[in-house]
């Protein structure tokens, strides 16, 4: 037997370990099961080459708790150490890894999200150990080995007595660390970071029912019988070829991955690229609402199949994170800052490979399938339109399958709308003037009054429209967006043929006069205009660079300080209305102002604007006025 100590230069490093990422201590199951999977790994590549002259056979890894000696079993049926191998992995290479690593982490703030922890590797069981053993044997034909450290540098080194190949952690655990002995818990921490590991994971067993013997009664009860009870899925979907994948295989990995999660998901996009970087992985679009702050950190970083984290910001593009899904790749680094991970070069290029497949898929499905998108297009739009604002190419490539909705329920692309509303939506100076309501309820009257006067309108409603428009203003040629209350029609798409006022000059200067006082304090602007006679005599506006920027300060952007504006309004009145000639023509001020109290409340009606008090007293006068 040897003793020896461990060579480190830091003589605490063990309540240095202890303390290291105190949140995270249930990462060394996460460690322990790696290393147990690399071993068993090497094995097979050996077996595979030649090298290893023995029977790879079907290994498994086992976790074993052990209540009333307070032990915690790590075993898997891998490579094995020898006595030799012992003294340079863990007493020389592991702490000298722990080392570095504590060194270059342990005045990091806990907050600086250093993303995996990767590479804490075996001494990551002093986290939760007051003493660790090794029972180790190799596949060379050597004796075995048992190695045991209390938690000081000071460890001992024996010839072991296990006879088959493969490694044994056991872990006493230290009395802060009790929840470790819990079934439960161990089982919580297998599922999280160990569901898809590719050597199945054994953790006691569990009752299978087997089928009735023929002939068996119906009362007879279905034989069972006592199996392992493995907890994870070796192969999962990501991992094999999207040919060998059926629709539904991708639905039951969903289901895998969101137990919890009762809609079927809308499409998915199969991830896989060996070159520049190596990255595998399924994104799924779930039903997306109008809510941006849906719930993020869906989307699953793997590494090698063990799971990291379920941050991905800045390795998926932002307005990627409201996917759900899996993403694998070994070529993420792990030991860094979030900041260092946004900064870095190969990083970079795999957010805009995924945008790029993102965008591809959209497409294709758009292309082969143009119903079906149609269809789903409410619930996908929120990521397309925040994907057309934050990148630029994925705009460029948006303009094939972004669709415009009418009110009515028509999708045109952009090019489709174009033709479709010129030359009745351009106006006298060549610019199209696309009209668009947010809510088909609330401005009805006012997608009436222009589908009556034979234009279309279109339902905008997500809650980043106001940023969309501006980006599609700016990036097309003689464009702009107006919504359907903004101004009247003829205000809206001016064309040349100006209607005749059949009132003078002088007498709209007073009935602008009459109206305003009457109106006092109600802070409308009023503006007259010469409007067919059939249309509304008094219609309230919301001037749309005002509103939209407000409505954008709101979401982020838009000009500073207009999101506590209060709302602005125009009362725009149709001199050539027969009711507004009686306005002008009434005697009384009595009768004149209960005319205009009555047209104006009528139009905050339409407008959605008349509640409370307000709307009490308008009901209350229209009774009077029918009686």
């Amino acid at each position: 037997m040897a003793t020896g100590k461990i060579n480190v230069s830091v003589e605490n490093i063990f309540p240095l370990i202890k303390k290291f990422l105190y949140s995270d201590h249930e990462i060394f199951l996460r460690e322990l099961i790696s290393n147990a999977t690399d071993a068993t790994l090497k094995l097979k590549h050996l077996t595979s080459i030649g090298e290893a002259k023995v029977e790879y056979g079907n290994p498994i890894i086992e976790v074993k708790i052990d209540k009333k000696a307070k032990k915690l079993h790590i075993i898997d049926q891998g490579i094995g150490m020898t006595q030799e191998e012992v003294k340079k992995y863990i007493n020389e290479v592991a702490f000298s890894g722990a080392e570095e690593f504590l060194d270059k982490y342990k005045d990091a703030d806990k907050d600086a999200g250093i993303i995996g922890h990767f590479g804490l590797g075996f001494y990551s069981s002093f986290m939760v150990a007051k003493k660790v053993e090794i029972l180790t044997k190799s596949y060379k034909d050597e004796p075995a080995a048992h190695w045991s450290c209390d938690g000081t540098p000071e460890f001992t080194l024996k010839k072991g007595s296990k006879d088959s190949r493969g490694t044994e952690i056991i872990l006493h655990l230290a009395d802060d660390s009790e929840e470790f002995l819990e079934e439960a818990r161990i089982r919580e921490l297998l599922t999280k970071y160990n569901k898809f590991m590719p050597i199945p994971i054994k953790f006691g067993t569990r009752t299978e029912t087997l089928p009735k013997p023929e002939g068996a009664k119906e009362e007879d009860e279905a034989p069972t019988r006592e199996v392992d009870d493995i907890i994870n899925n070796p192969n999962p979907a990501w991992t094999k070829k999207p040919a060998d994948l059926k629709d539904e295989d991708y639905k039951s990995f969903y289901r895998e991955l969101y137990p919890m999660q009762f809609e079927e998901p809308l499409f998915n996009i199969h991830l896989n690229v060996d070159y520049p970087f190596n990255l595998t992985g399924i994104l799924y679009f779930p039903k997306l609402t109008n809510d941006l702050n849906i719930q993020k950190d869906r989307i699953q970083l793997y590494q090698n199949q063990v799971f990291v984290t379920d941050n991905v910001e800045g390795i998926v593009p932002e307005f990627l994170t409201m996917l759900r899904g899996v993403i694998d790749s070994p070529d993420i680094p792990l030991n860094v800052s979030r900041s260092y991970l946004q900064a870095d070069g190969a990083v970079k290029k795999i957010a805009s490979y995924i945008s790029r497949k993102v965008a591809d898929k959209l497409n294709s499905l758009f292309k082969d399938n143009r119903e079906d998108f149609e269809a789903k297009w409410n619930d996908i739009k929120i990521v397309i339109e925040y994907g057309m604002l934050s990148e630029e190419k994925f705009f460029e490539k948006a303009d094939a399958f972004a669709l415009y909705p009418t009110v009515e329920g028509a999708y045109y692309t952009f090019e489709e709308l174009k033709e479709k509303l010129s030359p009745a939506h351009t106006d006298k100076d060549g610019k199209l003037v696309v009209l668009y309501a947010s809510d088909k309820e609330a401005q009805h009257g006012y997608i009436e009054a222009a589908r009556s006067q034979g234009y279309e309108v279109l339902l905008l409603d997500s809650p980043i429209v106001g940023h969309l428009l501006q980006k599609l203003e700016t990036s097309k040629e003689n464009l702009s967006f107006a919504r359907v209350d903004a101004d009247h029609l003829d205000n809206l798409i001016k064309k040349e043929d100006t209607k005749i006022s059949k009132l003078s000059e002088e007498e709209k200067e007073n009935l602008k006069t009459q109206i305003e006082e009457v109106l006092g304090e109600k802070g409308y602007t009023v503006q007259l205009e010469t409007m067919d006679s059939q249309a509304a005599p008094f219609i309230i506006t919301e001037p749309e660079f005002m509103r939209r920027m407000k409505e954008m300060q709101q979401t982020g952007g838009g000009m500073f300080g207009m999101g506590n504006m209060p709302d602005m309004f125009n009362l725009v009145v149709n001199t050539n209305h027969e009711l507004v000639s009686e306005i002008l023509n009434t005697k009384t001020a009595k009768k004149r102002a209960r005319l205009i109290n009555q047209s104006l409340d009528l139009a905050r009606l339409s407008k959605g604007l008349l509640k409370g008090e307000a709307l009490t007293n308008f009901i209350k006068r229209s009774y009077e006025m029918v009686k």
